[in-house]
């Protein structure tokens, strides 16, 4: 098993814990977040990329756009889960994919939370 780059592994931490209620753990002995213990993504394996779950539309797509940073192995073949490179996903769509999975799965008042912090932020103009 690979070792994760610290600044690989900052990016991720910096873009889940930045949705409320993310926590910081292990599963299977990598680095992975959660929700109110609910499962959003994990480190994988091989040190280099993130399991993300995300419908299989959606990952069909993602990896046919960006086949690099976005693929599955046999393992996740019949899984709702995809792998990222983390060294080459852009930010954005990694905030994206987090969110969203994030929203799936977090209670209610926590979504609430985020949509007016979201308010809040475009009033202000960031």
């Amino acid at each position: 098993m690979a070792k994760p780059s610290a600044k690989d592994v900052q990016k991720v931490r910096r873009i889940a814990l930045a949705l409320p209620g993310v926590e910081q753990g292990t599963s299977y002995g990598t680095t992975a977040f959660r929700v109110s213990g609910k499962w959003l993504a994990r480190i994988h394996e091989d040190g280099v990329s993130l399991v993300i779950r995300v419908d299989f539309g959606e990952r069909e797509i993602l990896m046919e756009i960006d086949p690099n940073t976005f693929y599955i192995t046999d393992h996740y073949r019949a899984y709702p889960a995809m792998l990222v490179r983390i060294a080459t996903v852009d930010p954005r769509e990694l905030r994206r994919l987090f969110e969203q999975r994030w929203r799936a799965v977090a209670p209610k008042r926590l979504v609430k939370e985020l949509d007016a912090q979201k308010v809040v932020s475009r009033a202000r103009g960031r």
